[in-house]
Parts: structure tokens; sequence; C-alpha cells
């Protein structure tokens, strides 16, 4: 690998565009979601064979698997678009196959076999040596050189992805508070985490496997059912939620992301906000390229300025009343006061 990048963020920010277009760099291996389908589960401490990493990636995203079950399909869920061998409903969706294998290829089947086929076999090492050889296998079958992954929802896990990867480098890009936080409450996905943060706090655990019989008692029945392995899609798709719970969230993802890159060393943490995306692209993306390791290739320029719709800048927060538009406005203030401290 040239180099190993890590886009960190709230998500609902341009990102899942943003790796729409690092996939069309002859030199960039986009990861479109790796982190949020495998998560911890493939971070555990000490060394693991080949064929334990190898469960670690396959093994279905338990949550993921019970929003599709329960016909909660979120837009990131590419195979579910053109479904393959594997269904929720028996087999399990891989955890590579669900959004990041459809992102590289259209045949996520059989460059899931190509992987088992190499991965089984790799021997005993720590979790981040067999993600630095996957990384660098998917690589060479792209014949890409420079990594750069992309998760939403996703800087929770930067401080231990710069722990196991210290010479990775890590963009923050954020987007307007107002804006972005519309945007979330709208999306199954950010309706789903809303309430599993609430799960989490009446119950005080931080782990879903901690939770006992006890904990799933004291919880109230519009909670509760959502722990099942299937449930009723209304709980999520018909609740009503207050904005503000998604200001406040993307005041938090926002402060603790801001902090953490501009921590970092010289040259390895940058920023990207999605406005100055859409007002200067071929600029923004150039200061990308370079910050990645890649060259701004004026062909990949022309191509990802196509890519980019500058309509959707700010559209969707003008749609609320003047006293919704404040209470949003207030509860990003947090955040907001992060970005221009910056």
């Amino acid at each position: 690998m040239r180099s190993l990048t890590f886009v960190i963020g709230t998500g609902r920010s341009g990102s899942t565009a943003l790796s729409r277009i690092l996939s069309t760099h002859p030199d960039v291996l986009s990861l479109n979601e790796y982190m949020a389908s495998v998560g911890d589960a493939a971070f555990p401490e000490g060394p693991l064979s080949g064929a334990e990493f190898w469960a670690a990636l396959f093994r279905p995203t338990p949550y993921f698997a019970s929003m599709i079950r329960s016909g909660l399909l979120m837009p990131e869920f590419l195979y579910t678009r053109r479904p393959g061998r594997y269904s929720a409903q028996s087999t399990g969706i891989p955890a590579l196959s669900l959004m990041v294998l459809p992102h590289l290829t259209d045949d996520p089947d059989g460059l899931l076999d190509e992987l088992r086929a190499a991965v089984t076999g790799w021997p005993g090492r720590s979790a981040a040596e067999h993600h630095e050889a996957l990384f660098a296998l998917l690589g060479a079958r792209f014949g890409r050189t420079a990594v750069v992954e992309r998760s939403g929802y996703s800087t929770g896990w930067a401080p231990g992805l710069r722990q196991t990867f210290p010479y990775a480098k890590f963009v923050h890009l954020h987007r307007d508070g107002p804006d972005c936080a519309l945007s979330m409450s709208r999306h199954i996905g950010y309706r789903t985490i809303t309430l599993i943060r609430e799960i989490r706090e009446r119950t005080g655990v931080e782990d879903f496997a901690e939770l006992t019989a006890e904990h799933v008692r004291s919880l109230p029945p519009d909670l509760a059912p959502l722990l099942a392995e299937r449930f009723d899609p209304a709980l999520v798709r018909d609740r009503e939620f207050p904005l503000r719970r998604f200001g406040d969230l993307w005041s938090e993802l926002v402060v603790d992301g801001a902090r953490f890159v501009d921590a970092l060393p010289a040259g390895q943490g940058t920023a990207l906000a999605y406005e100055e995306l859409l007002d200067a692209p071929r600029e923004e993306l150039a200061r990308l390229a370079a910050f990645i390791g890649v060259e701004p290739v004026p062909r990949w320029l022309d191509g990802a300025c196509a890519q980019l719709d500058g309509g959707r800048r700010g559209a969707a927060a003008k749609q609320l009343t003047a006293a919704d538009f404040e209470a949003l406005k207030e509860s990003c203030a947090p955040g907001t006061r992060a970005l221009l401290a910056r």
C-alpha cells in the first residue's frame, strides 16, 4: 500500500458520494462502509488464524441483519439491490458482501469466493496485520495502491483505528449542522441509531451482549422489540422524533471528530467540508488527492465534478418553520462552534 486513509464523520454529509468519486480514481482502492460492516469484532486482541479472521469478515453484521429481516432497507445496503446467493432470511448476508464488495465489483459473490480461498490459509498474526494483508490483496486485485476507507457514523472508531494503524491518515468530513441533522432524521439508519442509543442510555450497557432479561423487561414496549431478530418496522419508520436529538447527535460527533483530527501530527489529518466540496470541487478534490498521496488526474476530476449536485446545499433545512429551524440550530451550536474554532 502506498497509503492508508480513513474518512471519518457523521455520515449524511456527502460521504457516500465521496466514496463513489474515489472509486473512479485509477490509483485508489475505495473501501465503502468497511468499518460499518466488520466493526470491532474484526479487531480482537492477540493473534488469530486466517480462518478466524475470515469468520469475522464473513459473519453477518447482527443489527443490519435484523433490520433487513424486518423490512428496513437502507440505500447503503448495495447487496440487497442485486441479491446473489446469500439472503438475510436464510443464509445471512456476509458482512463484506452487504456494502463493501458490491462497491468494488458487479460480482460480489465471486470476489467473496476469491477472498475466502486466500484468507483462510493465512498464518496466525495480529488483526492489524490481517487487515493490512487484505487491503494489499484487494489493491493488487484491482490494480490500486492507495487505500481509502469511508464509513458513515464513523467518528467513534477513529481512536481505535489510530492505535491499530499509527501511520494512517484521517480526513474529517463534515456538513452544515441543521442540514445534516435534518437529513439524519429522515434516514432509517440514523433513526435506528438514535433508538439504539436510547436503549443503551436506559439500560446502562455499552455492548448489547451485556443485556440481561431484566434489562429488556425494563424497557418500554416501543423499544424492547427492537432487540429481537425481527421487529415491526413501524417502530422505527413511523415514530415521531424530536429534531433536537439529531442536532445533539451531530454536535457530539462533530466535536469528537474535530478534536481527534486536529490533535494528529502534521500531515496525518485534514478536514473536508461538504459545502466547500460543492463550491470548489476541482480544488478540494485536488487537495484531497494530494493528501491521500495520488495524482489529481484531470479526467478523474472532470468525472468527479459531474457527480456532485450543488443544488442540495442547504435545501433540506430551508423546508422547516422558522421556530423549528432555530431550535435545530441551537442544538447544533456546540458542533458549529467546534468547526468555527478550527
